[in-house]
């Protein structure tokens, strides 16, 4: 098969286990004012695998952002490659790839005063000129309910708060439907309960075959919901695996320069993650 043929077909579901975005030996520069050059990425290998939720943590400017961003390919490299479903980001057209993945910003700013609902269907835009575009209304309607934002669908979405707008968001690229899920901290303008929320909405997509990459700050979360947390310290994989034997106190003291404590719930055995308070 060629690769223009396989670029060009619609999407097929991936098998579990298998990657569907990778990061070989990826760098990426920053460049500042006065000819400077900051590296914030330094030879990252990395892969995002369906059926799995991975979370990327880090401190902040431990390059996690700038990972997602270049996963997107959403930056231009200094080094490596990123390649989706087994292909170089360089061989997909941008309506391709937004066939087989969807990404959600840390910010979320719309231009004109488009309703919740209708931000919610551009989501469904890649699918446009598709067999898959009788599917909107299903995918829009879906979406909505999962992210409960339905009693929002007529606001105006600048009128709405920055929680509101999350989810709003989420639900966009929810409605999207792709194999993969590139999520930038996507809980960080909720509350508690709407937090938890969408990690298990993260983990049912995971459940469903779908490759999720999270950006979170609450390490508690992290280990709660992710099948895999790379850290990320100073532009580099610190360590990724299974929460529990990533997430430990000596590891997470040392890249977070302060002291943590990792222990289990005294009633649940759950993993929590807890800064030494003095």
């Amino acid at each position: 098969m060629s690769v223009l043929r396989r670029v060009h077909e619609l999407p097929v579901r991936p098998v579990l286990g298998d990657a569907t975005v990778r990061a070989v030996g990826v760098s990426v520069d920053r460049h500042g004012g006065g000819g400077r050059v900051r590296r914030v990425l330094e030879g990252v290998d990395f892969e995002a695998v369906a059926g799995q939720v991975v979370a990327l943590v880090g401190p902040n400017g431990a390059g996690k952002s700038t990972l997602l961003a270049a996963l997107a390919g959403e930056l231009t490299l200094s080094a490596g490659r990123v390649e989706l479903d087994g292909l170089p980001l360089t061989q997909w057209s941008t309506l391709d790839m937004a066939r087989r993945r969807a990404v959600l910003p840390q910010t979320h700013t719309v231009g004109f005063p488009f309703t919740a609902r209708e931000v919610i269907a551009m989501g469904r835009a890649p699918w446009v000129r598709t067999e898959r575009r009788e599917l909107d209304d299903e995918h829009i309607a879906a979406a909505m309910a999962a992210t409960d934002v339905e009693h929002l669908a007529a606001r105006s979405f600048p009128t709405l708060s920055g929680g509101e707008r999350a989810r709003v968001a989420l639900a966009r690229v929810l409605a999207q439907d792709t194999a993969t899920l590139l999520l930038d901290e996507p809980t960080a303008a909720l509350d508690l309960g709407h937090q938890e929320a969408v990690l298990r909405l993260a983990a049912a997509r995971a459940g469903a075959g779908v490759a999720v990459v999270v950006v979170l700050h609450d390490l508690g979360i992290a280990a709660a919901y992710a099948d895999r947390v790379a850290v990320l310290d100073s532009g580099r994989i610190a360590a990724d695996g299974p929460p529990r034997d990533v997430l430990t106190t000596d590891l997470l003291t040392r890249v977070y320069r302060h002291p943590v404590e990792v222990l289990d719930h005294p009633v649940t055995g759950a993993q929590l993650v807890l800064p030494v308070r003095r």
